[in-house]
């Protein structure tokens, strides 16, 4: 795996690409990791992040490939990549999406879990009542993605 990190509003934001697809995301520097782009998928990749932090882009193109997971973690991680841009869901109603009412604890292990973090985004479930609670990479990088994406999503609606 090839790393490539970028600087974001974030933070640094790592991205480990396998030559293809997107395979791993990582707040922060991974120690490898180079600014140069060293293949298609993490140049489509580090492009497109520079566009959705900007606001410009609202949906990746960029190929992804997560790695391991249980079946019901990659199906959290399915459910959540079709929350749309500027909306959250609650870490129940994907439980209840994906079958199972008891199983908000479980999404929210799942999203701890994911390996792509933003690209698959996690940021997007909340707890009850919209209640703003688990983000592996801290609860102030959660909002600012939040607050980044409601912002364009009004001035989409309002343009």
């Amino acid at each position: 795996m090839r790393w490539t990190v970028l600087d974001s509003p974030i933070g640094e934001f790592s991205v480990g690409t396998d030559g293809t697809h997107v395979c791993r995301a990582r707040l922060g520097r991974v120690e490898d990791a180079t600014q140069e782009p060293g293949d298609d998928a993490a140049r489509q990749a580090i492009a497109e992040l520079r566009a959705y932090f900007a606001g410009e882009l609202t949906d990746f193109a960029v190929p992804l490939k997560a790695p391991g997971g249980s079946e019901f973690e990659r199906g959290v991680w399915r459910e959540m990549s079709t929350i749309p841009y500027g909306e959250t869901l609650t870490y129940g109603e994907v439980a209840r999406r994906l079958g199972d009412r008891g199983a908000a604890r479980a999404v929210g292990m799942a999203c701890n879990r994911n390996p792509i973090p933003v690209l698959v985004p996690c940021h997007r479930i909340v707890g009850a009542g919209g209640k703003l609670v688990g983000f592996g990479g801290g609860l102030d990088r959660k909002v600012k993605l939040l607050e980044l994406e409601a912002g364009v999503a009004l001035r989409h609606a309002w343009s």
